[in-house]
């Protein structure tokens, strides 16, 4: 900032330049209480009025209880799967590629202009959650709202494999995915360390030397595992999935790295080299802790000359457009992130 801006800038603030640019105390902020915005569905309503996640603050300390947390969460998960594929009209079949188990979730009907073409899903769950099939809703969305044929990726995880495992299986799949589709035809999607994940995979294959795809959706993408963004200050215990940045998916995400670098680009791609990178569309939501890891991903991108879209729903936290099927906010985030990948896909 030039000494001329500064100086404005400061008197705006009622601060002198000297005060200013040293950088000032942490601003206090009264308790106050949040009311569920109104110009929202009723089914995002009830999202945003649930209580805090239970257990944010007491994550596992030994690996068996991160796998009972996992198997507890997919258990409930897999009891809904049933009912979300008959109102989304699809079908999950299992499978492997590259040696990585994988689902092929396919729509009862594609859409005619998809019918060459093929999306890789990553799921989300802080790099320890969702195993098996409880990573599919995301999947079945993308496939029930889109009419696109989707592999989602099963992807390893702790404690059974820590970093780099679960990126190795990522690209493991899209080389296989390779083999017998153009990746001119292809996108890869995913939310949290799925969105984390899936631009992970695209540094590795530009280092690599391999096709990128044609287009990627990282939705609230954990870019940035550090806790540097304002949103981990101004959204804690607002949002009410991943609650604060010294939470439990902190913990995960350092049992899954087992000391390396939080600050290694496939791990926090924030500090990667995205040029070059497909045209990106993410999305977020107002009380999300990572509202800051995606509008800043959406910058570098835009500051690398990426094409980079960025959609942000009113009052939503971590992930919630993909909670409710039934609403029509979520309909409307899949519906725009058809229409980017229809735009970029060739046919």
């Amino acid at each position: 900032m030039s000494i001329p801006r500064l100086m404005l800038t400061a008197a705006l603030l009622g601060l002198s330049p000297a005060a200013f640019a040293q950088g000032q105390p942490p601003r206090e902020v009264p308790a106050r209480s949040l009311p569920v915005p109104g110009d929202v569905s009723p089914q995002v309503q009830r999202l945003i009025a649930a209580p805090l996640r239970t257990g944010w603050n007491t994550p596992p300390t030994t690996p068996e209880g991160w796998r009972q947390l996992a198997e507890t969460g997919a258990a409930a998960t897999r009891q809904a799967l049933p009912g979300l594929k008959d109102r989304l009209k699809v079908d999950v079949e299992p499978g492997e590629m590259g040696g990585v188990k994988v689902f092929r979730v396919t729509p009862k009907e594609i859409r005619p202009e998809n019918r060459n073409r093929l999306l890789i899903h990553i799921h989300g769950g802080c790099y320890v959650l969702n195993p098996g099939e409880a990573g599919l809703p995301e999947a079945i969305f993308m496939a029930g709202f889109g009419g696109y044929r989707v592999i989602s990726v099963d992807y390893r995880m702790p404690p059974e494999a820590y970093f780099p495992a679960a990126l190795d299986d990522v690209l493991a799949v899209w080389k296989a995915a390779l083999r017998d589709n153009d990746p001119k035809r292809m996108a890869v999607f995913g939310s949290s360390a799925g969105g984390a994940l899936t631009l992970e995979m695209v540094l590795r294959a530009k280092a690599e030397g391999l096709p990128l795809p044609a287009a990627i959706a990282p939705g609230t993408p954990m870019s940035d595992v550090t806790g540097v963004g304002d949103s981990f200050q101004t959204n804690a215990l607002v949002d009410n999935v991943l609650v604060a940045v010294d939470g439990f998916c902190h913990a995960a995400t350092q049992f899954y790295a087992k000391g390396h670098d939080l600050k290694d680009p496939l791990l926090s791609p924030i500090h990667g080299d995205v040029t070059g990178f497909p045209p990106t569309i993410l999305t977020t939501g107002t009380r999300d802790l990572l509202l800051s890891n995606t509008v800043r991903m959406h910058r570098k991108l835009r500051n690398a000359g990426v094409e980079a879209a960025l959609q942000v729903f009113e009052g939503q936290s971590h992930a919630h457009y993909y909670r409710d099927d039934t609403a029509p906010e979520s309909r409307e985030a899949f519906s725009e992130i058809a229409g980017f990948f229809d735009k970029h896909l060739a046919k």
